[in-house]
């Protein structure tokens, strides 16, 4: 018997922004999966005029009309969106998007979740409380989960995430660690079929900590918990000092990289692909892949944004959610 279609949500994000530009280039192509836009209508259809693209948005449920359309969750925004000019009176749309297309992943309604760019500033200006898309997914399905930011050269997990840095020692703890090894270890193992991942950990300080002379986290924290997961059976390696951890030739024996803070890790995967690079949310009942760049206000609406982070969030984020329904 052929298995059902996989059926993704895909959330356009900031209206305003170049989000549903992108979203109207992923409707001229054909996919492995069918999509579902959880957004403003509207907006959409102003994008693909703008671009000359044929667009038709049909009700979930209804028949596709063409090659060229989308099944659409219509979520209006109260304003309509000028691109490049965000209104916050448009945040609790763009949350309602979210929400809504997560909610149906949950109910086991869609089988993922593609997200676009999003504004934080603007939707805490229009009184929302928002400190990123993957906060806000993980209280909602009420679990633990880790950032991890791939392209087709590297993975890069995170141990803190939107934190000053000054804030992240204190933050390495052994619990959390452990937590967190243990999530992106079992995600590589069951999202990407990868029979015994060995992760790579990063030190928290130069040179590792250089056997406590440069601090003591690796000493007191890092090691002893990297010694418990290994006696569990985890092929972890480290920790190992930042700045040579990522030479072609290590990476090569490495399915993920762990680095302690945003800028420790992140710099370098961008570096290597920046324009295939993806947001995955591991530990979420679903996958979640975002693209991994922002609203790019400064060019919305011209039509020249590169959707290559979409595209490759949109197969991504299939090849997940058709692996977990693969005997």
């Amino acid at each position: 018997m052929t298995p059902p279609r996989t059926r993704l949500a895909l959330v356009p994000g900031e209206p305003a922004g170049v989000g549903p530009e992108l979203v109207v280039q992923a409707a001229q192509r054909d996919w492995a999966a069918d999509l579902v836009v959880y957004g403003d209508g509207a907006s959409l259809q102003r994008a693909a005029n703008r671009l000359g693209l044929p667009l038709a948005l049909h009700p979930l449920g209804q028949a596709p009309l063409h090659p060229r359309s989308l099944a659409l969750v219509d979520i209006p925004t109260p304003i309509a969106a000028t691109p490049g000019q965000p209104e916050p009176a448009n945040a609790a749309a763009v949350i309602a998007s979210l929400t809504e297309a997560a909610q149906a992943c949950l109910d086991g309604q869609l089988d993922g979740i593609v997200t676009g760019p999003v504004h934080k500033a603007v939707i805490n200006e229009g009184g929302i409380a928002y400190t990123g898309t993957t906060g806000l997914l993980a209280e909602q399905a009420g679990c633990d989960v880790v950032m991890m930011l791939a392209n087709p050269i590297v993975r890069v997990a995170l141990q803190t995430v939107h934190i000053p840095l000054r804030a992240v020692a204190d933050r390495i703890t052994a619990d959390d660690l452990r937590r967190t090894l243990r999530t992106v270890h079992h995600a590589l193992h069951a999202q990407f079929g990868i029979a015994t991942p060995t992760i790579a950990v990063l030190g928290l300080n130069p040179h590792a900590g250089e056997d406590g002379h440069l601090g003591h986290e690796e000493r007191d924290i890092i090691i002893p918990a990297l010694a418990e997961l290994r006696a569990q059976g985890m092929q972890l390696v480290g920790p190992l000092p930042a700045d040579t951890a990522f030479l072609p030739d290590k990476l090569r024996g490495f399915d993920a990289v762990l680095a302690m803070y945003h800028d420790q890790g992140l710099p370098v995967l961008k570096h290597a692909d920046f324009a295939n690079a993806v947001n995955i949310t591991l530990g979420l009942p679903y996958p979640r892949v975002a693209v991994d760049h922002g609203t790019a206000l400064d060019i919305a609406g011209t039509g020249i944004a590169d959707p290559s982070s979409l595209f490759s969030a949109i197969h991504t984020c299939t090849t997940l959610a058709q692996r977990r329904h693969t005997p």
